[in-house]
């Protein structure tokens, strides 16, 4: 028996469904439920061959691909816990994930095999280091040679499924840990919620780094026994030719803008399209209508992040309203409060707070922050601002936390400050997101050189190649002789977005300096 492991559920659709097609890999090979079962027994028992057991971690940075999913699968069915982490974190980021999660196992592309073992036997700081495997973009690696299926693990609701990690604004990560009973609710909830059934087609271009590619996504096709098929990347022009054989997407507004710039999306090309749905950032409205007068679609948008997964939807049955996230899913409950934890009137803006199912249990390794961020009736603070109207339906009308989202992608300004400031001549810096056509919101910086420094933008720039991803990298740098303050010496971040407001926006250049 398996008691709460999500792969039970999984395991069933799968045996049910049999020879239906699971994954189907443009041009390339289509996995049936049959398959996925049989294929992620295989990858249990080279699992329990290195050692992974119960609560060990797995450290994974690979492509997206038939064998990463297989590996998460497997980790389910160990009882083990996934570490997703993003593939373009650069070497000393991964540093930090290894010290922190000690991995049993770490899963990563041959390219980066033997930085990872050298990172790892440093991490273990005079412990037995994590065992490096590989797994290349087709699925290919070096773990052991399968043995028999030897059972999904029992594991209980409150067990560890995933660590993922989200940067805080202190700079220091924080790992969300998500339970199989977190998991298996938000994943049932938006099974019910989207409609989805086995007729559905998933076209799936999402990366599988995040709660959005690897949990969503990938878990409402497989429990309800829906195909996917499967981009390595996300490429615009033949994401329209597959909507003609699909039924559902989910993307990133930046995702949506490039299809708007295929000639070729039209009503004709997603006529056989049931829903098309919108999250990890606000959707434009000239993107929302411009997407609804070339397609007929009126674009989903939902609002989560990664400690709860989705946490609130607009309907697939009733009114998708432009600039809303919708309402609270089934069995989640969201209230808007003030600084105090009071709760605001409708139609105020305040914190919202959301208590469910759906909820982490907490950061991993860091208990202190329990009381910071859960009231005492246990909701969990989300730290985004948003207001609710008499229905319920939620906007979202800020962030609290100076959270930049750029493609879809949380960045934190303080991660990339502590980079800035460490650099020689940089007396401070402080970092925003201004508007971007594309990426939604751009990541810049304002620099504050000391005197005779002799910086230019252009070393600023490569001075942070290889210590940060390159969607956390600026994309812009400024310096400044100081930066703006109010009377208590707190730097206007809002006087900054404002100055740089139209830095891509090539009719009204913005002003370089202080």
């Amino acid at each position: 028996m398996s008691g709460s492991n999500l792969y039970a559920r999984i395991e069933a659709v799968a045996r049910a469904r049999g020879a239906a097609p699971a994954w189907v890999v443009p041009g390339g090979r289509t996995w049936s439920f049959a398959d996925l079962h049989a294929g992620s027994g295989r990858w249990l028992a080279a699992l329990r061959r290195l050692g992974v057991g119960p609560g060990m971690r797995v450290v994974s940075q690979v492509e997206k691909s038939p064998g990463a999913l297989l590996l998460y699968l497997a980790t389910l069915r160990a009882g083990a816990v996934l570490v997703p982490l993003n593939t373009a974190y650069t070497p000393a980021e991964v540093d930090y994930f290894l010290r922190d999660a000690e991995p049993r196992l770490v899963v990563c592309d041959p390219a980066r095999a033997a930085a990872m073992r050298v990172a790892a036997a440093d991490a273990a700081a005079g412990t037995v280091p994590a065992i490096v495997a590989m797994l290349d973009a087709a699925g290919r690696g070096d773990l052991p040679d399968a043995g028999e299926d030897p059972g999904t693990e029992a594991v209980d609701a409150g067990d560890l499924a995933a660590i993922v990690y989200t940067s805080g604004t202190t700079g220091r990560a924080k790992g969300a840990m998500l339970t199989h009973g977190n998991l298996a609710s938000n994943a049932e909830a938006l099974v019910g919620l989207w409609r989805f059934t086995a007729a559905d087609r998933l076209v799936h271009a999402l990366p599988i780094h995040h709660v959005h590619g690897l949990f969503v996504a990938t878990h409402c096709a497989l429990l309800s026994g829906a195909a996917m098929t499967l981009l390595p990347k996300f490429d615009a022009a033949q994401l329209v030719e597959l909507f003609r054989g699909g039924s559902v997407f989910m993307g990133v507004p930046t995702h949506y803008v490039r299809l708007l710039a295929e000639r070729g999306l039209d009503r004709s090309a997603t006529r056989a399209m049931r829903v098309f749905i919108s999250g990890s950032a606000p959707l434009l409205p000239q993107t929302f209508e411009e997407f609804e007068r070339r397609t007929g679609q009126r674009i989903l948008e939902r609002y989560g992040m990664s400690e709860a997964g989705m946490i609130t939807s607009n309907p697939c049955d009733g009114e998708r309203v432009s600039g809303t996230v919708g309402f609270a899913l089934p069995g989640v409950e969201v209230r808007i409060v003030d600084a105090d934890g009071r709760e605001q009137p409708r139609g105020a803006p305040g914190v919202l707070e959301l208590r469910g199912p759906n909820v982490c249990r907490g950061y991993w390794r860091q208990p202190e922050r329990r009381s910071s961020d859960f009231r005492a009736d246990g909701f969990f603070v989300s730290g985004d601002v948003a207001t609710m109207d008499a229905s319920g339906r939620v906007t979202l009308v800020g962030r609290a936390k100076d959270l930049i989202i750029s493609g879809g992608l949380n960045v934190y300004p303080k991660e990339i400050e502590l980079e800035l400031d460490a650099l020689p001549g940089v007396v401070e810096s402080a970092v925003v997101g201004v508007p971007h056509p594309d990426f939604g919101e751009a990541v810049i910086a304002a620099v504050a050189v000391a005197p005779g420094a002799g910086l230019t933008e252009a070393a600023v720039m490569q001075a942070l190649q290889g210590r940060l991803a390159r969607f956390k990298q600026p994309k812009r740098a400024f310096l400044v002789e100081e930066l703006p303050r109010n009377a208590m010496g707190k730097v206007l971040k809002a006087t900054l977005r404002e100055r740089y407001a139209s830095t891509f926006n090539s009719t009204s250049p913005p002003v370089a300096s202080a």
